[in-house]
């Protein structure tokens, strides 16, 4: 599935193109096995007028915590996970395969941004993208919708016969953050209208969450952990933080993360919201174990980047900034938290929705931190900020 804002003539003409070619490569393909034998397909497959690169070659740039086991088809797990790749020609087609539930993502190629879905159950799914113009062309393909709402494998792309391809050599991102959090870091809700839903994932977009746009603000790379409806001690959903945070997948079955591969400079957590909704809508008292578990979640992420900062936030939703039994609980285990550890910090949010925030509100969000941030000794010399020290 493809969306082109007002350009639904195009895309038809262009998914037309595409299932001739794909027509074409299926005979292709059979001709060639028949003619050459299984060794045919290995390396780059050379079919017609178009070749693939696919998925584990080098030049792809990849960004997230994904699961790589398989190389040949790595799965896109969390929201805000990407790839780049710069490729020369006009043909370009992401393929995709054993997709699960929803997944959406922001494929942008030169600048222009389309949102591409893939089918659930779907096997093989080859998606063709418009691309335009002569020379280099840079794709960014991020993923949109939360890694609890859907996974998908990634196969590489089609490119022209005599296209070349180069992985991106923009300026780096020398900087890393890390967010933990439940629906507001996601970006649940956030291209919504007036009403929250969760039918659709689409207009669920993680690279427009307050945590996106704080990593771009900084220049950083950026790992978004975080699971619409996850509690610390309780939530909409089965699962826990301390069951999370550090696992492959949102599932406390998955395998564990290797947290060695990519290490963060600074963590953001921001949690508590579904503690306090969860058992109000139910008619229940906050959970009296919740600053103990919190600082035990707190502990355990110093135990695994112990040179990393840590920022612990609460707000951006009517829980986190008018509960009083969230607000004491947090400030006292934040209290606790910051007199044992020089490099533990926090920030509330002055702004906040009483549903789930929208991308202006996401944006507004994020300036906030972003000044925050900009004040704060332990960001000299990093990201893209220029930094004043208390």
């Amino acid at each position: 599935m493809i969306n082109f804002a007002g350009n639904s003539f195009s895309e038809a003409v262009d998914r037309l193109q595409f299932l001739i070619w794909r027509t074409f490569i299926a005979f292709a393909a059979l001709v060639l096995l028949v003619g050459c034998g299984p060794d045919a397909s290995a390396g780059s497959l050379h079919l017609g007028q178009s070749r693939q690169i696919e998925a584990k070659d080098p030049r792809f740039a990849y960004l997230g915590r994904i699961d790589y086991s398989k190389p040949e088809d790595p799965v896109l797990i969390w929201q805000s996970s990407e790839i780049q790749l710069d490729f020369t020609g006009s043909l370009l087609v992401l393929g995709f395969k054993n997709a699960r539930g929803q997944n959406f993502f922001d494929v942008n190629v030169d600048g222009i941004n389309a949102v591409v879905g893939v089918a659930e159950n779907s096997g093989e799914e080859w998606s063709p993208i418009h691309v335009s113009g002569v020379g280099w062309h840079h794709l960014k393909l991020v993923k949109r919708s939360e890694a609890a709402a859907g996974t998908v494998g990634f196969m590489g792309v089609v490119l022209d016969s005599d296209a070349k391809a180069a992985r991106p050599a923009g300026p780096s991102r020398t900087m890393r953050i890390l967010f933990l959090g439940d629906s507001i870091t996601v970006g649940a809700c956030n291209e919504d209208g007036e009403m929250d839903q969760w039918q659709d994932r689409r207009t669920h977009d993680g690279d427009l969450s307050y945590a996106a746009f704080t990593a771009r603000g900084l220049g950083a790379e950026l790992e978004n952990i975080s699971v619409s409806g996850m509690g610390v001690v309780t939530g909409w959903v089965p699962e826990t933080v301390d069951q999370i945070w550090n696992r492959m997948y949102p599932n406390p079955g998955s395998a564990l993360a290797d947290l060695a591969e990519w290490t963060p400079d600074v963590v953001f957590i921001n949690l508590g919201e579904n503690d306090d909704s969860k058992t109000r809508s139910e008619g229940r008292p906050f959970p009296p174990s919740f600053g103990e578990k919190y600082q035990a979640l707190v502990r355990a992420v110093c135990g695994a980047w112990p040179r990393a900062e840590l920022v612990l936030l609460r707000g951006g939703m009517t829980g986190g900034a008018t509960s009083q039994p969230l607000r004491a609980a947090w400030q006292d285990a934040v209290q606790n938290l910051e007199r044992s550890d020089p490099a533990i910090h926090h920030y509330v949010f002055r702004h906040w929705t009483k549903t789930h925030p929208r991308v202006a509100d996401d944006q507004a969000m994020a300036d906030e931190l972003l000044q925050w941030l900009s004040t704060q000794k332990f960001m000299e010399g990093r990201g893209g900020l220029a930094t004043h020290p208390k």
